[in-house]
């Protein structure tokens, strides 16, 4: 058995220490500056010694290291005899001053006791109130969910070691920045590979040669890790991604598909999406979106499909920043986006609940708009024609893109639903420039039909609808997008927005004064599609403003069935 080492870059400190907690500058041995992040520590030094080159390490503290209040119910639990320790990504995020909410627990493997893990985390489940899944009884492996009076939620695996004991199981792991443990007893770290230094360095290393090729999914962690933390990757850990990218096809489509939304979801999906091309990735899990490289567009398009679609990425980024639910001035000192939050600011409590309402408890909302983002011209190479006048146009190509979209979400298996919701913002992205471009060209604003009809045909997309189209905007012209353009755009946006959050009751969902048992029985229908479709056509006499009360609705609806007839 390995002798475990407390952790290379990390001191054992103590909770009196006024550096506890805190990550500490040395120069031959005597501490000469301190911050709250290895990058704050190096600066300080500098500042005091310019022409030294300080060690940097961290002193922790139990109050501090890892800040979670279900860590003392949890060591509460424990058998006296058993030990128990935090790895990876948890540590990772304490040691970048982070919190987070997923926490990964390994224990060590007892003999004639396979099921030792369940039983540890069935006990602190049974002691903080947590659901208890077991993922897999073989290796010993469980999951306990936690939801929070708020809605937010924990989420704790717990398995048996890797190996034989901690350091078999560190040394087997993806990266050494998600390779240190805490034993959650004595706060102490264990650092085998020297990861502390690598998050110091901003540096993604594998932890073996092996490490991609045993598990070609690590490749798509490597991008999302490196773009969320702005992390460079070593050149022999991306010599080893590129080798291991063809076996990506032989993972299942689940791990692909979790590993691609947590790109999608994390910091900098635009960044990512541009590794994944830069690696040769894209062909292996969006095989789509190569062929939109190099694909001409007409005026006022700025670049090909391909730069176009980073870009909305990238736009949609900044917009739903300027738009978070805490102001900050600093994101809107941009010109179009200053324009972005004097309009549709008032509405930043709306697109916080927007985005907290998931489709399912595994992605959010926020993925599946990104994704929609990156496939909403996806069918442009197949659309592309060019017409007698030598203007090049894409008709029809948001209705095919959406099949296309639709198609790629069900080979990653995602639900029904979100399949459905991806469809319909990119089935109708088109609709909100056309609306733009009539109130430009004729002055006429978006009327009660159109929004009502907009809204009717996109659901609750409509606000992903609103958010995309804009991005979509600013990516078409960049730069030289005109400030009225932008301004109309904006205008439109706002009025649709308007009438769904402000009085929904008069336009986008008015109150049904008729049912189908009732239309059926007043004019002896008998049930078919000609009582929906009469249905149908009363709400929108609402949101027009024609029907008002119940006997309107049936005078209506008398009216209607004669033309029918």
């Amino acid at each position: 058995m390995t002798t475990q080492q407390p952790a290379s870059g990390v001191e054992k400190g103590s909770a009196k220490s006024p550096y506890a907690g805190r990550w500490v500058a040395r120069l031959r041995g005597k501490i000469i500056a301190h911050g709250g992040t290895p990058a704050q520590a190096l600066h300080a030094a500098k500042q005091a010694c310019p022409k030294e080159k300080p060690e940097i390490t961290y002193m922790p503290s139990p109050e501090t290291l890892v800040k979670s209040s279900l860590l003392p119910a949890i060591v509460d639990a424990l058998p006296q005899d058993q030990p128990l320790y935090l790895i990876g990504g948890a540590v990772r995020d304490a040691l970048l001053g982070q919190v987070s909410h997923d926490l990964d627990f390994g224990l060590p493997p007892r003999k004639g006791a396979v099921d030792n893990a369940l039983k540890v985390a069935r006990r602190i489940a049974n002691k903080i109130g947590a659901a208890y899944y077991p993922l897999d009884s073989e290796r010993g492996a469980a999951r306990l969910v936690l939801i929070h009076e708020d809605g937010t939620r924990d989420i704790l695996d717990f398995a048996a070691f890797r190996g034989d004991d901690l350091e078999t199981d560190l040394r087997g792991r993806d990266f050494t920045l998600n390779a240190i443990a805490l034993d959650v007893r004595t706060q102490q770290l264990f650092d085998p590979l020297n990861g502390a230094n690598d998050l110091r360095a901003k540096t993604l290393r594998a932890c073996s040669p092996t490490s991609l090729s045993d598990d070609p999914i690590r490749v798509l962690r490597a991008i999302r890790l490196a773009a969320s933390y702005g992390f460079r990757i070593l050149p022999e850990t991306r010599q080893a991604m590129k080798a291991a990218i063809p076996a990506l096809s032989k993972t299942s489509a689940e791990r692909r598909r979790d590993e691609l939304f947590r790109i999608l979801e994390g910091k900098q999906p635009a960044t990512a999406i541009r590794a994944l091309e830069m690696l040769g990735v894209l062909p292996e899990v969006f095989p789509e979106l190569p062929a939109l490289k190099d694909v001409a567009q007409p005026s006022p398009h700025v670049d090909d499909v391909w730069a176009h679609t980073l870009n909305t990425l990238r736009h949609l980024e900044n917009i739903l920043s300027a738009l978070s639910p805490e102001y900050d001035s600093s994101k809107a000192s941009e010109f179009y986006n200053g324009l972005l939050v004097l309009r549709l600011g008032r509405y930043r409590e709306q697109f916080d609940a927007h985005f907290a309402d998931g489709l399912t408890a595994d992605r959010s909302i926020f993925g599946l708009l990104f994704f929609a983002a990156l496939y909403h011209d996806v069918a442009k190479p197949l659309k592309s024609e060019t017409g007698e006048d030598g203007r090049i146009r894409f008709w029809g190509h948001d209705a095919e893109g959406a099949e296309m979209a639709a198609d790629r979400m069900r080979s990653l298996h995602l639900s029904n639903d979100e399949t459905d919701r991806v469809k319909r913002v990119i089935g109708n992205h088109m609709r909100i420039h056309s609306m733009t471009n009539r109130f430009l060209d004729e002055r006429k604003q978006p009327s009660r039909r159109a929004i009502y009809r907009f809204f009717r045909d996109t659901r609750e997309a409509g606000v992903d609808l609103v958010l995309l189209s804009l991005a979509d905007l600013r990516a078409t012209y960049e730069h030289t997008l005109p400030e009225s353009l932008w301004k109309a755009e904006l205008d439109v946006c706002r009025i649709l927005l308007e009438n769904l959050w402000e009085h929904p009751a008069e336009v986008v969902k008015p109150p049904s004064f008729l049912n189908g048992h009732e239309v059926m029985q007043a004019f002896e229908l008998s049930p078919s599609p000609l009582v929906g479709a009469l249905l149908e056509a009363i709400r929108e006499a609402q949101a027009m403003g024609d029907v008002s009360d119940k006997d309107e609705a049936l005078v209506f609806a008398s009216n209607w069935l004669k033309k029918e007839n």
